[in-house]
């Protein structure tokens, strides 16, 4: 419990953390590049999100590998400048970040599913998650080519990993932040579960 004692302690820095990790957040990297290098709207593309995925759906893996580093990177930035307040606000920016991420004010707090800033969370905050997510990750991946269904996965796991290892905080941020992954992946789910969900590599 030690890890949360000073989680109220001083409000100020843990509110700059949430909202500044929150504005980091709503940076649609997605949108930006897409419109930047000409591929038009990326709403309009695929399924309309504003993450990698979709952005690979435009043909360009460039654009699509940068979109990738940019949702990664806008929470594991706000983190690190969070430390220096300690664990709590870095959880706390983390948190936002996340949330900017799915729900940014400036598109109607339509956003992305969060996977690739999932990861941001996990590499700022406590990094050893990054090596189970990948590890799971690519497991699955390798075993039934869902990609939706690795990533969900990946999620479950890494939570319960932080509680073996003893971060209680960890474990504690990254069970929230799953949660709104699979809110997020519930069209996914639903396809997953008829049979209708796309396959890693699969045409058409």
């Amino acid at each position: 419990m030690s890890e949360f004692q000073g989680f109220f302690a001083e409000p100020l820095p843990l509110l700059v953390a949430l909202i500044g990790g929150y504005l980091c957040g709503t940076i649609a990297f997605g949108l930006i590049l897409t419109k930047a290098f000409g591929l038009g709207d990326l709403r309009s593309i695929g399924s309309g999100n504003i993450g990698a995925t979709n952005v690979l759906r435009t043909g360009n893996k460039k654009v699509a590998a940068l979109t990738l580093l940019g949702d990664l990177l806008k929470a594991t930035v706000p983190i690190l400048i969070a430390w220096r307040w300690g664990a709590s606000a870095a959880a706390v920016a983390g948190f936002g970040a996340f949330l900017g991420h799915l729900f940014p004010v400036w598109l109607g707090f339509r956003g992305g599913k969060g996977v690739a800033t999932y990861i941001g969370v996990l590499l700022g905050f406590a990094p050893v998650g990054v090596l189970v997510f990948a590890a799971v990750w690519l497991g699955m991946a390798k075993l039934f080519r869902y990609s939706s269904l690795a990533a969900l996965t990946a999620t479950l796991v890494v939570p319960i990993a932080y509680l073996a290892l003893g971060d209680s905080l960890a474990a504690a941020l990254t069970a929230l932040l799953t949660v709104f992954v699979f809110i997020k992946h519930a069209p996914n789910i639903a396809r997953l579960r008829a049979g209708t969900e796309g396959k890693i590599g699969a045409k058409g």
